[in-house]
């Protein structure tokens, strides 16, 4: 990997941009615009970007984080709902580095990833600072789309980010924290203040990554039996794991359920936010065959 160069901090000027195009921030369509040159310094060194990679960046805004990734990589494919900030960014863009760039102007939650996958014939890798109102469904859409990504290196807000990588017995702890660790190892990378944006938002900022690469050691038999039972089992975590499963899994009985949680030796008054990834997995595979539980 090549040595980080210094972000020059006259990249990082939305407001005076913004302000010269006469247009404000747009808080419908979650417009932050981040500001700190450190910031975004630390995101590429933890990136690692390869000459030959290509990347999907979510929300490329004004170009804070687009214009230093440039140099590090082979392609970058620039998503942006904003037309005139694509305008803005094109603007400040050299010949050569507009021959690095597709452009792309769209809700990003209709983005097609395996065209983008087929053109190159490669992983995709993805960085971001995404709205936070789509965190849920684009984070569902990355795990869909899994077999076409090597990695995403995106911003959360704090509270998301927490849940997303959430031990058991932990309050922050659902069904989320369950899915999306199964799929992907998560790391946090950088906590990011609420000042290091314009406009400042309202929460604090956490930067993850996801690596498909990796993947939870042990597999389901059927990943669609896990998914809805880790759904169902968090459907009323305040009560037991017998109880929100009665009510989440609609087909099965009390003693079917109670059956199926005694040959995977978990205690039935035991809540959902204490069953481990393994022992998900393996309820999974019990209480969702019909072979298994008469």
């Amino acid at each position: 990997m090549a040595q980080i160069k210094k972000v020059n901090q006259g990249l990082i000027v939305s407001k005076a941009l913004l302000r010269k195009s006469g247009i404000r921030p747009r808080k419908r369509l979650g417009q932050n615009f981040l500001e700190d040159p450190a910031v975004i310094e630390k995101i590429i060194a933890h990136a690692g970007f390869d000459k030959n990679d290509v990347v999907i960046e979510i929300g490329s805004g004004l170009g804070a984080l687009t214009i230093p990734i440039l140099p590090y990589i082979h392609h970058l494919v620039a998503t942006e709902k904003d037309l005139l900030l694509i305008t803005i960014l094109k603007e400040r863009l050299s010949l050569k580095e507009k021959g690095k760039m597709t452009f792309i102007s769209g809700d990003v939650l209709k983005l097609d990833f395996k065209e983008i996958y087929d053109k190159f014939s490669k992983k995709i890798r993805i960085v971001g600072n995404l709205p936070y109102n789509i965190s849920s469904p684009f984070l569902e859409k990355l795990i869909i789309n899994r077999n076409y990504i090597k990695n995403a290196i995106l911003m959360f807000q704090y509270e998301f980010a927490q849940r997303l990588t959430a031990k058991p017995k932990n309050k922050e702890y659902g069904a989320l924290s369950v899915i999306s660790q199964y799929y992907a190892r998560i790391s946090p990378l950088i906590k990011i203040k609420r000042d290091a944006f314009y406009p400042k938002p309202k929460v604090d900022s956490m930067v993850l990554e996801m690596d498909f690469t990796k993947p939870y050691l042990h597999q389901a038999e059927n990943e669609v039996n896990f998914r809805k039972t880790v759904r169902a089992a968090f459907s009323c975590r305040r009560k037991t794991i017998l109880n929100s499963l009665e009510r989440g899994i609609v087909f099965a009985s009390r003693e079917m359920i109670a059956k199926a949680l005694t040959k995977c030796l978990i205690d039935p008054k035991r809540r959902a936010e204490t069953l481990t990834i393994d022992e998900y997995i393996h309820l999974s595979s019990i209480l969702m065959s019909d072979k298994t539980i008469p």
